[in-house]
């Protein structure tokens, strides 16, 4: 599926309630570590199990969250892309993946205004998770960056959701 929603439009209930359903581990690919930080400690304060992994953690807290990821302490597992291509990569062939959220995946697109070359090797995500679905979101996609999407997650006819970015609370005059 790809989603296209106004900021503040639910993207990150697209993958955290079908987390809660669907079991196993949901990898949600995040571009910034200080949104990984403010989605695990809200989910946390929740209940819900949730733990990321990037260049902010030292080396004993990071060592500790894989062993409790390898564990099945967490439901909801944040990294960002360039550690996909690193030490988190490698974990993630020894852990139950049964959905896969890439946010902000306008950065995927050459076409996109925060274009990341580290995207780019998401184009792996469906080879290496062929029975867990990829969930692309994003705030702004035109329809050439939605195309550059799809192609590079090497999705097959997804679901295309075009949320409304109407805002009864903003008024131009």
């Amino acid at each position: 599926t790809l989603a296209v929603m106004a900021t503040g439009g639910g993207k990150s209930l697209c993958y955290q309630l079908p987390a809660r359903i669907l079991g196993g581990l949901t990898l949600v690919i995040s571009p910034l570590i200080a949104l990984m930080k403010d989605q695990v400690d809200s989910l946390t304060e929740t209940g819900i199990s949730a733990t990321f992994l990037n260049s902010s953690l030292a080396n004993e807290a990071r060592q500790i969250r894989v062993s409790e990821l390898l564990a099945g302490k967490y439901e909801l597992l944040y990294a960002a892309p360039e550690g996909l291509e690193a030490s988190v990569g490698a974990l993630l062939s020894r852990l139950p993946v049964t959905l896969v959220a890439v946010d902000e995946a306008h950065c995927i697109s050459h076409w996109g205004h925060d274009f990341r070359p580290s995207y780019r090797q998401l184009r792996d995500l469906k080879r290496r998770f062929p029975k867990a679905p990829i969930l692309a979101l994003t705030a702004t996609a035109t329809p050439q960056v939605a195309e550059d999407i799809v192609s590079e997650l090497s999705m097959t006819s997804p679901l295309v959701h075009r949320g409304s970015f109407f805002r009864r609370n903003l008024h131009l005059g």
